[in-house]
């Protein structure tokens, strides 16, 4: 940016057209410097990081606890430690959540495996695979949307945060 003085402007005019030359410098880097520190909010990271820990820990209808996990009770508990709350019923979260197409790590996945109405959730990992609390008699494990299975009972993706 130039700035160009008339020969006539004192030296109060130059002091004013330094000021505002200065503010204007001053307003325009402000867009670039960092903003003020704040509250981190955690990230879909910590999500699938809870979940990582879970697997291997046994399933127990109604748990949401590592003492034991239903699907729902998994998806609740590792986003309850992301900070985020989220409903405890898999219909809740399917109901609640904004539906996506695009999986990121973190997302819900929703299944149909009884019939017609969502019964089964999970953690999107990220290059097709979930974490997820299967039945019972079997620990949190992770599974492939590519899975025959699992495809042709995939009902959808869905996002909080």
């Amino acid at each position: 940016m130039t700035i160009h003085l008339h020969r006539s402007t004192g030296a109060c005019g130059r002091t004013l057209v330094l000021l505002v030359f200065a503010a204007l410098t001053a307003a325009l880097m402000g867009g670039c410097s960092t903003p003020p520190v704040r509250q981190v909010v955690p990230t879909r990271a910590a999500i699938v990081t809870t979940a990582h820990r879970m697997l291997g820990h046994p399933y127990r209808y109604g748990g949401d606890s590592p003492s034991g996990f239903d699907c729902s009770g998994l998806t609740h508990y590792s986003y309850a430690h992301a900070g985020i709350r989220i409903p405890r019923t898999v219909r809740q979260q399917y109901r609640h959540a904004v539906h996506v197409r695009r999986l990121r790590p973190g997302d819900l996945v929703f299944f149909r495996i009884h019939g017609r109405s969502v019964s089964h959730v999970g953690i999107y990992i990220g290059r097709g695979r979930f974490i997820h609390a299967p039945d019972r008699g079997s620990r949190v494990t992770t599974a492939s949307l590519d899975a025959p299975y699992w495809h042709r009972r995939f009902a959808g993706g869905g996002r909080y945060q």
